[in-house]
């Protein structure tokens, strides 16, 4: 006797979700997503804005997208992620619906529920699409994850109260602590 398979999903299925439901689709599987705590808003806003200021500042020519923004890794029909931030410096990778391929730098900011997929599905899901640069923001411990897969490095662990360096942009480093104060 076979055993059962899974179902395989695609964005048709995404698209089809009910209005106001988020979900992520990572090699056709559906995760779903829950809506963000007020800290987690606070620190996207706060480094959307850092990062472009500093863009903006030096007439870059990368973007900043903040979540929704949809990022369809692996330009297939079975990977569509919503990072939390987005940086993308190649214009040929955007079209009306996102960004098809890798983005340059993503940031996801962690809760309790979502550990799993950013510390591990979508660590691994970034580096192998071609993700420059992933850091992962941890409220709760007040420590900020950055891996240089431009680099090949392995992952650097700062806290809130350190300057993080910026792997993609000289000068640019940032403070969680002075920045939510």
């Amino acid at each position: 006797m076979a055993l059962p398979q899974e179902k395989i999903y695609t964005l048709e299925d995404i698209y089809a979700l009910p209005e106001g439901q988020r979900a992520e689709l990572i090699d056709g599987r559906i995760y779903n997503m829950a809506p963000r705590n007020t800290i987690h808003q606070k620190i996207s806003w706060k480094l959307h804005q850092t990062i472009g200021n500093y863009i903006s500042s030096r007439h870059g020519n990368c973007d900043v997208y903040a979540a929704p923004f949809a990022v369809f890794l692996n330009k297939d029909d079975r990977n569509y992620v919503e990072p939390d931030i987005s940086i993308i410096c190649d214009k040929s990778k955007m079209n009306d619906k996102g960004c098809v391929g890798a983005p340059d730098w993503i940031i996801e900011i962690v809760s309790p529920s979502t550990q799993h997929m950013d510390y591990g599905i979508k660590l691994f899901k970034y580096r192998t699409a071609g993700v420059r640069e992933y850091w992962i923001v941890n409220p709760i411990k007040h420590t900020i994850n950055v891996y240089d897969f431009d680099q090949d490095k392995f992952t650097s662990l700062y806290s809130f109260d350190e300057d993080v360096p910026v792997c993609i942009f000289e000068n640019l480093s940032v403070n969680m602590e002075l920045l939510l104060s």
